[in-house]
């Protein structure tokens, strides 16, 4: 393998544009803003470096024989499949979860795009080979990608091609015989600041008439004319490891991404031009499947960790005995199993699509709309539980350094369970996971980074086996009619 933590912060150093609070920032991988968050993200490389880590978390490389990490698998069993979930959960509990743009969360995008190549193919022999050679470069190199695949909001009411400003939302605004050149705006630049490369596309509806607008395109994040606007940066506001344990550890950050007439060569560019191939590249084959899955992984594993932190939280407060708790901690413990069983069940019913075999799609989108709800209802019991205890906390780790200070937080920072050290500690923890801006922020962003409701339940309906389901009224209906006696037994009469 030769990506490590110290290569992957090397190939960082790349001289891109990252502007936060009123700046430009020129080396980002050492500044306050990010360093600690990337250095979290590139250690996900050591990680697969370490010996008994090396067979469950890569796989041979049919191109160069290396080691890869397994987010670049195609499963072709269903053995394969949750063998390379094992994997990425191991991954995703390095960060306890909170990494929603880990590397293997584009990767399995692109992994899903490759399963598809003959979509590809019918839309252009250039495009598919443009495809292959990258997934191929990106595989062997374990590239860290992210995306911006949303259109800024806008007016939501009018088309990219209606808007007020032309090239608000990123577009084509030249094309040669080296490339296209891109302009405009896309969101949401989830993990910019620790990636290498990020996938330009459109997963919203575009019609005739938005058909610059319907490209997609892999750009280096330093590329000539690309400009990161931060967002607010949690980890720089974060007092110390201590008081921001999560915050300061894994902001992965977002961004607004502005395209300022970017040249990107033709070998990059997959889709172009097509309104139908924008949306059917998501679709029709399995790269919507086969990313979503991915944050199913990780959100089991962010789930396991808040449901942990929860029990801990009532035994640190001596009510884990009390019935009402229990019962509480039951219904979330059963939550997390359900979560858990539709993870497993789009596994084992998922089907071959031609040599590979993917999870099942209406397995899936079931578990999106169920837990876009679930997230901030098991939230809202973590707070129910935790009480006044997430709020009556020392202002910093600076008092319990303090002698005179810490004496008192010894007299009424009290558990049955643990000291005022491990208590503080504790609801420290916990407050930075669910109560401060970054556990808002996490809120938020499982509730909406796979669609508004309205969308992911449209994925839901297109996918559900309706057919099952009317079968069943037809055939109980047609058991009766208008001359039925009262004492037939029908339908149950008719089965037998």
């Amino acid at each position: 393998m030769s990506r490590t933590a110290k290569s992957h912060l090397d190939s960082l150093n790349d001289g891109r544009e990252i502007y936060i609070n009123g700046e430009r920032i020129t080396n980002h991988v050492q500044h306050p803003a990010f360093k600690n968050s990337v250095l979290s993200a590139a250690r996900m490389y050591d990680f697969l470096h370490e010996p008994e880590n090396v067979d469950r978390l890569t796989f041979r490389s049919p191109k160069t024989g290396e080691a890869v990490s397994k987010m670049w698998q195609l499963p072709t069993t269903y053995a394969e499949l949750v063998d390379r979930r094992k994997a990425l959960e191991a991954w995703s509990e390095l960060s306890c979860g909170f990494f929603g743009r880990s590397p293997d969360h584009v990767a399995s995008a692109l992994c899903g795009m490759y399963m598809g190549m003959p979509l590809f193919e019918r839309h252009g022999k250039e495009r598919a080979s443009a495809l292959s050679a990258y997934y191929e470069y990106a595989r062997d190199t374990d590239l860290y990608l992210t995306y911006v695949i949303i259109n800024p909001q806008a007016d939501r009411s009018k088309s990219a091609a209606e808007q007020a400003e032309e090239f608000l939302v990123a577009g084509v605004v030249d094309e040669d015989h080296e490339g296209i050149t891109i302009k405009g705006a896309k969101m949401l630049g989830t993990g910019c600041p620790m990636a290498n490369e990020v996938m330009v596309a459109a997963i919203q509806p575009l019609k005739q008439g938005d058909e610059k607008y319907s490209f997609t395109a892999m750009v280096p994040l330093n590329a000539k004319g690309v400009k990161l606007l931060s967002r607010k940066s949690y980890e720089q506001n974060a007092v110390s490891k201590f008081d921001n344990p999560l915050s300061s550890s894994f902001d992965e950050n977002d961004a607004v991404l502005y395209f300022d007439e970017v040249k990107v060569p033709w070998e990059r560019v997959f889709v172009h031009n097509d309104v139908r191939m924008a949306s059917a590249q998501w679709h029709e084959i399995p790269t919507h499947c086969y990313q979503n899955y991915q944050c199913q992984v990780r959100l089991v594993v962010k789930m396991r960790f808040l449901l942990g932190l929860t029990r801990k939280i009532a035994e640190t407060n001596g009510v884990i005995g009390f019935p009402p708790v229990r019962e509480a901690l039951g219904q979330m413990a059963a939550e997390v199993s359900m979560v858990e069983g539709m993870l497993e069940a789009m596994e084992a019913s998922g089907k071959q699509y031609g040599p590979y075999y993917i999870p099942n799609a209406e397995r899936l989108y079931a578990s999106n709309v169920l837990t876009q709800q679930l997230y901030p209802n098991f939230v809202q019991r973590m707070r129910e539980l935790a009480g006044g205890g997430l709020i009556m906390l020392p202002s910093s780790v600076s008092d319990m350094l303090n002698s005179e200070t810490a004496s008192y937080i010894r007299q009424t920072q009290v558990s049955p369970a643990t000291d005022s050290l491990g208590r503080v500690k504790l609801f420290k923890l916990a407050w930075d996971a669910i109560g401060s801006e970054f556990g808002s922020r996490h809120v938020q962003y499982e509730m909406f980074y796979s669609g508004a409701n309205m969308v992911t339940r449209a994925h839901a309906y297109r996918t559900y086996d309706w057919e099952k389901s009317l079968g069943l009224v037809d055939k109980f209906m047609s058991s009766y009619d208008l001359d039925s006696p009262k004492s037939n037994p029908g339908y149950i009469a008719k089965a037998a």
